[in-house]
């Protein structure tokens, strides 16, 4: 008898787009599996007021986290920006798969960069980071607030209603649409959200059938893994949700595993940076677990010392 898994996911089409793309690995690591997938309609898709209203952090999560408890599914898949850093009762993180390009793209009319946009021109975000960000390096320019998927903000810019927008290029790649992008803005000058680029497959907590489990350790990706632990362990240092203006970004180079983390104030005047790097013991699950842990303390610490709290009003605890 073929095994079935069933992989809920949220019903956008980016996505089902990139749950597709989960699906098929954990079919193919599970030796051939049985793929079904379930659609749960979340609050973050139903309410159209701004990321900030609606709270940010969990609202594209929770229906699907309440429809794996449930049993309706045996894996989700969510963006692992989305997710909230605090462990949530009954549930674990069941892979990371690689991670896509963690950058942000502009994607503008008439093929414009960043620098070329014209002074006063309308740029669409809901991202309380990427707003900061645009008035740090632009504040010439009039950030709208911006709901909705991929197409319907390319569409805004298309009919002339902004000038640009700013995605995920993870996003645009998943979808086929990276040709949109007018710029891709590089993590030096412009860094993201922790774990953008990268997908969670999460699953209850007890262990599943030995399929499952294998196909699962067949699909995660060490490397990622670490370094979005650490990015997503700025933000719980930080006692800040995924809506603050914040940005981190790990990686690991020359057996080094290296973080940098901003915080930006919400009109993007002041900003605080902090870089740290640790040396894992070896290559194994944890000890990259460990050394993501000690490079973020200490980045966490730097950050909150030099006033980052007051910064970015961090004063709601998680």
């Amino acid at each position: 008898m073929t095994e079935l898994i069933r992989v809920g996911t949220r019903g956008s089409a980016l996505a089902v787009a990139q749950t597709r793309w989960i699906a098929e690995r954990i079919a193919k690591a599970a030796g051939g599996a049985e793929i079904e997938l379930v659609e749960v309609t979340t609050h973050g898709d139903t309410s159209r007021a701004s990321l900030s209203e609606i709270g940010g952090e969990g609202v594209f999560a929770a229906a699907l986290r309440e429809s794996l408890l449930a049993g309706d599914c045996d894996v989700v898949v969510h963006s692992l920006k989305d997710l909230p850093t605090a462990e949530h009762e009954g549930l674990r993180l069941g892979a990371v798969p690689k991670r896509a390009d963690p950058r942000d793209a502009l994607c503008a009319r008439d093929g414009l960069t960043l620098a070329e946009l014209p002074e006063g021109a309308r740029v669409g975000t809901g991202s309380p980071r990427r707003i900061a960000q645009l008035r740090s390096v632009r504040p010439d320019l009039e950030v709208v607030d911006l709901r909705g998927n991929v197409d319907t903000r390319l569409g805004k810019v298309a009919s002339g209603e902004l000038d640009a927008v700013v995605l995920a290029a993870a996003g645009l790649g998943r979808l086929g649409r990276l040709e949109a992008a007018t710029e891709l803005l590089e993590l030096s000058d412009w860094p993201t959200a922790p774990g953008q680029g990268a997908l969670a497959v999460e699953v209850r907590r007890e262990r599943g059938e030995r399929v499952l489990e294998r196909a699962l350790e067949g699909v995660d990706h060490r490397s990622t893994r670490a370094t979005v632990l650490a990015e997503r362990l700025v933000l719980a240092g930080l006692e800040a949700g995924c809506s603050a203006p914040i940005a981190a970004n790990a990686f690991i180079e020359d057996e080094l595993l290296f973080l940098t983390a901003t915080v930006y104030s919400a009109d993007g005047a002041r900003k605080l940076t902090s870089s740290h790097a640790a040396t894992p013991e070896s290559r194994s699950t944890a000890d990259l677990a460990e050394a993501a842990g000690d490079v973020a303390e200490r980045v966490v610490a730097e950050l909150l010392g030099n006033g980052a709290a007051d910064l970015a009003a961090l004063e709601e605890p998680r």
